[in-house]
């Protein structure tokens, strides 16, 4: 089935004000937004879609304490649309909704949606680095860095569930909807990618107990660690808190900077993720954090030797 990846992710939210407030600092562009919430794009038009929680056109809560509602997938035409809705039909409720799109939800009660993919094509130089001893990747006289530098996220890159079940969880989204496994923690956690996307992963879902069943994080990919690392810093100055990072991973290989939210999960910024296609095997290794980076910065204020001496001291 020819799914490219999350279009959105849909939130019921108890502030939709430092929502708002929060994803546009985040740098996403916010669509028809008002008191009662709104849409928030990446540039290729990717979102995030917040609502009160009490809101009717809602899909209805889960049993934890997560606001996510919905993860609304985008495929490459009506074919898979009409395939899904086939395959999905034999056990569960499939609806139509009046846009065209379809809702199911999967084995462990996330609620799906499906739809022709609103992605649009965007054209956006990824980094260039020269290294010694290759062809220069900037020619003379261009410069690699500016402060004013102005950076977006490009595109929805991934969810993370946290479920009771993750190998149940793992096999519907391989069985029924054509996933691959890319890695795996053992017994913890599965690296899954559709179809339609080379991507390392668009869903990672990770072993927890029942009561936390929800969203972990999610994140949209920017164009090269020097984004992660400007658009990070940018944030934390705003007065957003670092949960993670910024550091870069090992299964994936994507850079990364988590921050924790309003919507009660995390928030990352990623970028150069990993690209496979059908042939990679998938590895396995034991789920400890570090399996999960590389290395890993942590954020400090900036220091420097100057002013005035401390208290008490002679000049």
């Amino acid at each position: 089935m020819n799914i490219l990846g999350p279009d959105s992710l849909v939130f019921g939210v108890d502030d939709v004000a430092a929502c708002t407030q929060f994803f546009t600092d985040y740098g996403l562009t916010p669509v028809g937004v008002g008191e009662s919430g709104g849409r928030f794009e990446a540039v290729d038009g990717t979102s995030i879609v917040i609502a009160r929680r009490d809101d009717p056109s809602l899909p209805a809560p889960m049993e934890t304490g997560t606001m996510l509602r919905k993860t609304i997938y985008g495929v490459a035409d009506q074919a898979t649309l009409d395939a899904i809705a086939a395959e999905l039909s034999r056990d569960r409720e499939v609806k139509r909704l009046p846009d065209g799109s379809i809702e199911a939800s999967d084995d462990l009660g996330f609620v799906l949606g499906f739809q022709i993919s609103v992605r649009r094509k965007i054209d956006v130089a990824g980094e260039a680095a020269n290294s010694p001893g290759s062809k220069p990747a900037r020619g003379p006289n261009t410069l690699g860095a500016s402060a004013v530098a102005e950076f977006r996220p490009l595109t929805l890159s991934h969810v993370v569930y946290f479920v009771p079940d993750q190998a149940k969880a793992a096999k519907f989204y391989m069985d029924r909807l054509g996933f691959r496994c890319t890695d795996r923690f053992t017994d913890a956690g599965s690296f899954l990618r559709p179809a339609g996307t080379l991507d390392h992963h668009t869903l990672f879902l990770i072993q927890t107990p029942a009561f936390m069943k929800g969203v972990e994080h999610f994140t949209f990919h920017l164009s090269g660690p020097t984004a992660v690392l400007q658009c990070g810093y940018r944030f934390v100055a705003k007065g957003y808190q670092t949960y993670w990072g910024p550091g870069r991973h090992k299964f994936g290989s994507n850079w990364f900077w988590y921050f924790n939210s309003p919507v009660g999960c995390h928030v990352e910024y990623d970028a150069d993720m990993d690209l496979h296609d059908d042939s990679w095997i998938a590895r396995e290794a034991p789920m400890q954090v570090d399996e999960s980076q590389i290395f890993l910065f942590q954020h400090r204020e900036k220091w420097a030797p100057g002013g005035p001496p401390p208290a008490g001291q002679p000049h």
